[in-house]
């Protein structure tokens, strides 16, 4: 038996992904895993049978209400859903579709446009965390025609600014989860590493690529088909969930926490080719990254990403603020990734103790809106 649902598909930033209203959706929330898995046509590589796009970054789905709250205009809960596993996480946010939040709010009728740009300020609901979305309007309706342009998608489009008000702790309730700018340890028939825990819009372990034998530039189908770097890098971030809290076993991290913390491995700058082709020289950015997202490698840089790479830059001794260009501007760390260049800042303070405080950390994004109707999902 089938049941249809009103949704709104979006491309935000480099990702894709469905759009409900909260009201729309069944009241029994325990039924809301099996409906997007069925949405999506998970668990399944090609996801032939549903709306997902085959790779994580094309699965996933915003769940929006308004809320009437003074600090907030809506309220947004994000879900990863797994391409090849019966597996739906409501753990962390995801930036990019976040980005597009805005612009769902105001076609929705969740927010009225108040030209040339409307502010929406979002509740994401995974993190606690309030989150301001500049969106263009024009004649009271979303523009998304533009001339900016962000590596990872073709053309040009409207930009949307997106602040995230004292993002630390989204997940783990520290900038540091363990106060410690690198801590040691140790991955199971590998040996010892260093690794930065910084949570900051997202919890991610930041290690160097060069201690893992990478080079830093490789392309994400080459870490994807490199038989003996793909458990490595799962090993580590199972360990570094077991370190934050998230499970109890390395092993079970893609089943019980597929989704946090994610995994960075940063280099100094260095010229590389992008996935396109385009060659990215030395001195066009500040530091070097590649990141995993559910057990797969990124095919860009995930928006949380870069502001938590933003954050832990300016951390003293981590490994970021280690390989990062000492030139760097911190309300616009260009961040090099397999699709290109990224750009994202922080506005801090250091307090009386010495400690970092974020108040914002910022991004730039774009979206568009791809289709609106009806979709059609199995019923349990």
């Amino acid at each position: 038996m089938f049941k249809e649902v009103q949704c709104i598909q979006f491309r935000g930033g480099t990702s894709k992904g469905l759009f409900f209203l909260e009201s729309d959706l069944p009241e029994d929330k325990s039924l809301w895993p099996h409906m997007l898995l069925s949405l999506m046509g998970s668990p399944d590589n090609q996801q032939v049978d549903g709306l997902g796009g085959a790779i994580a970054t094309a699965s996933k789905a915003a769940i929006v209400s308004k809320s009437d709250m003074d600090s907030h205009d809506v309220d947004y809960l994000f879900a990863q859903v797994s391409v090849d596993k019966p597996i739906v996480s409501f753990k962390g946010n995801c930036g990019n579709i976040c980005s597009a939040v805005g612009p769902y709010a105001i076609e929705s009728g969740l927010v009225k446009a108040t030209d040339p740009l409307t502010l929406v300020r979002i509740h994401n609901v995974n993190t606690d965390k309030i989150i301001h979305a500049y969106v263009p309007t024009k004649d009271n309706k979303v523009l998304y025609e533009g001339d900016f342009e962000i590596a990872g998608v073709p053309g040009y489009s409207a930009c949307i600014k997106m602040a995230f008000k004292n993002p630390s702790g989204s997940v783990t309730g520290r900038l540091l989860p363990t106060g410690n700018a690198v801590d040691i340890i140790d991955i199971p028939d590998y040996g010892s590493i260093e690794v930065s825990y910084v949570d900051s819009s997202n919890p991610f372990a930041f290690i160097r690529a060069a201690d893992i034998g990478m080079r830093g530039d490789e392309l994400p189908n080459e870490i994807d088909r490199n038989p003996k770097l793909m458990p490595l890098l799962e090993k580590i971030r199972g360990v570094a969930a077991v370190n934050l809290g998230f499970i109890a076993d390395y092993k079970d991290s893609s089943e019980k926490s597929p989704t946090v913390p994610k995994l960075a491995m940063a280099s100094a700058p260095k010229s590389y080719v992008t996935a396109n082709g385009k060659k990215i020289d030395t001195e066009s950015y500040d530091i070097l990254c590649r990141m995993m997202s559910m057990q797969k490698a990124h095919k860009n840089y995930a928006l949380t990403g870069a502001m938590c790479t933003a954050s832990a830059a300016i951390i003293e001794g981590t490994i970021v603020n280690q390989l990062v260009r000492k030139s760097f501007d911190a309300e616009k760390l260009l961040i090099g990734h397999p699709g290109g260049i990224m750009p994202a800042g922080v506005e801090y303070e250091i307090g009386q103790d010495g400690n970092v405080n974020i108040n914002w950390s910022i991004g730039y994004r774009t979206a568009r809106m791809l289709m609106r109707g009806a979709a059609f999902y199995r019923t349990v």
